[in-house]
């Protein structure tokens, strides 16, 4: 069974705040040329989560550590 990553885990990994990381990740979305697989993941009305792993997950860690 895959590991599933949520953005409260990723956010105590990475120490920042829930909210400010939300931001970070709409506006990342909205930028799909330069996180692609994390434009496909998002779906709207949906918890933030990903698969460990995954390119989506990956790329939602290089937007928040920008």
């Amino acid at each position: 069974m895959s590991d599933i990553i949520t953005l409260k885990t990723l956010c105590e990994e990475l120490k920042i705040d829930p909210r400010e990381a939300r931001e970070k990740l709409r506006a990342a979305v909205s930028d799909a040329k330069a996180y692609p697989e994390l434009a496909k993941a998002r779906k709207p009305r949906t918890p933030w989560q990903w698969v460990k792993g995954s390119a989506a997950h990956k790329e939602a860690v290089v937007a928040l550590e920008r």
